[in-house]
């Protein structure tokens, strides 16, 4: 006969009963959580500090903004010039040195000078020896200038290297120029009337010199714009100004 066994029999409880004694199955043992790490908390800014650095940091970023140099275009825009006119008197018959009143009405030619530079004087022992009629410079840096001399019996210009050549002779530091240039450039240009204007360009080491030459009136005309190489760097548009603005009177 089959024995019959109850589900009991198969399934038991945890507790088992005996006399006067209770046996409990022990629990798996259980990991305390761990415990919270106490961080130190920084103690606030006053209110005022935080302010103080802030106005600082704008005052600082405005300072910049003011400190920036102004450009050259600005520079030059506000550079302002006066009219020269030149008579190219000969020696025998230059009646003094320098100035430029009363001379616009006997003027051979003229030229722009920038405010603020004075002119140099001109004697009649150099003007007879090599030709200069007038010279301007700039005060704080005597070697950045512009100067004219002239030759008369020329009726028109001789070709270009010529011409350059010719000049240097009479010209010291024109020959030196020459010497120790890195470029030399030369161009003929004409203006709205038809005179012709020998352009030359001499880019050297230590100077730069911009010399425009033409002739007129049985005269040869050579204007000079020198500067050293940082006066030139510097002032480059105004010198370019003073050069372009040398014409012969009946040429504008």
């Amino acid at each position: 006969m089959a024995t019959m066994f109850s589900p009991s029999t198969f399934f038991s409880t945890t507790t088992t009963n005996t006399p006067n004694t209770t046996i409990t199955s022990p629990k798996p043992p259980q990991t305390p959580p761990p415990s919270k790490s106490h961080l130190p908390i920084p103690p606030s800014k006053p209110l005022l500090t935080t302010l103080t650095a802030t106005l600082t940091a704008t005052a600082a970023a405005a300072a910049i903004l003011i400190a920036t140099p102004p450009s050259l275009a600005d520079s030059t825009a506000a550079t302002t010039y006066q009219v020269y006119y030149g008579t190219a008197a000969s020696a025998a018959n230059y009646g003094g040195y320098g100035g430029n009143s009363n001379k616009k009405d006997s003027a051979e030619y003229v030229y722009e000078v920038p405010d603020g530079w004075k002119e140099r004087l001109v004697s009649k022992v150099e003007k007879g020896t090599n030709g200069t009629d007038s010279e301007f410079y700039n005060p704080k840096k005597k070697s950045e200038k512009e100067y004219l001399t002239f030759l008369s019996g020329f009726r028109q210009l001789a070709p270009k290297d010529l011409v350059l050549n010719n000049l240097a002779l009479s010209d010291v530091n024109l020959q030196d120029l020459l010497a120790s240039a890195d470029n030399v450039t030369s161009e003929e240009k004409k203006d709205d009337k038809g005179q012709v204007y020998y352009v030359y360009e001499i880019d050297g080491v230590a100077a730069h010199s911009l010399i425009s030459v033409t002739c007129a009136q049985n005269k040869l005309y050579a204007h000079f714009v020198n500067a050293p190489t940082p006066e030139w760097n510097r002032d480059h548009d105004m010198l370019k100004h003073v050069h372009e603005s040398f014409k012969t009177i009946g040429s504008f």
